[in-house]
């Protein structure tokens, strides 16, 4: 198993319970695909540099995990398709 680091952005329109929701979402993939969390920082809401998807504003999510390499794909594809996470970026540490 390797160590990754995740940050996500999520839609800025969603109040705090659908965030922390979302959150959670994202923490239960990471377990459910053989995963471990390590550590999760919440970095809160924040202007973005440029528009994306159309939004100037979203919420900052760190996640540092360990996953088998052949997870991080099923993760990736899976975080893409949520309407609510504007962007994914996983970098392995």
């Amino acid at each position: 198993m390797n160590n990754y680091e995740g940050i996500f952005i999520i839609r800025h329109e969603l109040n705090e319970e659908d965030v922390k929701k979302v959150f959670a979402a994202i923490s239960d993939s990471v377990t459910k695909s053989g995963g471990a969390i390590k550590k999760e920082e919440n970095w809160g809401k924040r202007q973005l540099v440029y528009p994306v998807k159309k939004a100037k504003e979203g919420y900052y999510y760190k996640l540092d995990f360990t996953a088998p390499p052949s997870a991080i794909t099923t993760l990736e594809g899976g975080y893409k398709l949520n309407p609510d996470i504007l962007r994914v970026m996983i970098t392995k540490r």
